[in-house]
């Protein structure tokens, strides 16, 4: 980590195979920063996020995430990376086929957990942080919607994550659940965790004012007013 920033990109050119879809992206985010990333569908926005998880290589420019360099970041690294970011899709990406718990614990396996009473305990912690303790047993289709993205936030901090980047994460969910949803990640960035969400929905921004960040013309603008 540099100072204080989670997140920093300099300079940064990024490209979806040869095109390039935003130049000279100067950006950083900060430990327990709450910040708004907007811009049209297009704009750019899923291609930052893409970066800064190690999805896309930086071609020019530098930029770092959780203390790893995207520039020169070995593809064997990038799962390392990923245990230090939290990550919540629109589209919930929960596993149909087993309960909640065992969504969780699938995760911890994957990401090098192995002490079945640690993994248990933790299952419990990041659904009590979430409000969802008591559905532990429960399978995916037995929870709403606005549920259902409560245990991918609760799954997006089993690493105690030091970043959730949340890409549209109220995006198939109504107007009150949302605003549930966006107050969740605003108390866990007041606990430390950086959060950066990008979103199309202008109410819930100003529901929850902070700063924003812009992809448009291929730039990415800080600290834009709305």
């Amino acid at each position: 980590m540099i100072g204080n920033s989670i997140i920093k990109l300099n300079g940064v050119d990024i490209f979806q195979q040869s095109h390039l879809v935003l130049s000279n992206v100067n950006l950083h985010v900060d430990k327990g920063d709450f910040v708004w990333l907007i811009g049209q569908t297009g704009s750019g926005k899923s291609s930052l996020l893409k970066v800064i998880y190690g999805d896309l290589g930086i071609k020019a420019g530098t930029g770092h995430a959780c203390g790893y360099e995207l520039s020169k970041l070995p593809g064997r690294d990038v799962p390392y990376l990923r245990r230090k970011l939290g990550i919540v899709f629109q589209d919930f990406q929960l596993l149909t086929d087993r309960s909640i718990e065992q969504n969780l614990i699938f995760v911890m396996r994957a990401t090098g957990w192995t002490d079945k009473k640690l993994i248990n305990e933790r299952a419990l912690d990041v659904l009590e942080k979430v409000g969802l303790r008591s559905k532990l047993k429960k399978m995916p289709h037995e929870l709403s919607g606005g549920e259902q993205q409560r245990v991918v936030i609760a799954r997006a901090l089993l690493n105690d994550p030091e970043i959730i980047l949340a890409d549209e994460p109220t995006g198939n969910l109504d107007p009150e659940t949302s605003e549930e949803i966006v107050l969740l990640l605003k108390q866990i960035s007041q606990s430390g965790t950086a959060v950066l969400i990008a979103t199309h929905d202008y109410h819930i921004i100003r529901t929850f004012p902070s700063r924003i960040i812009k992809c448009e013309g291929g730039k990415v603008l800080e600290d834009v007013v709305i």
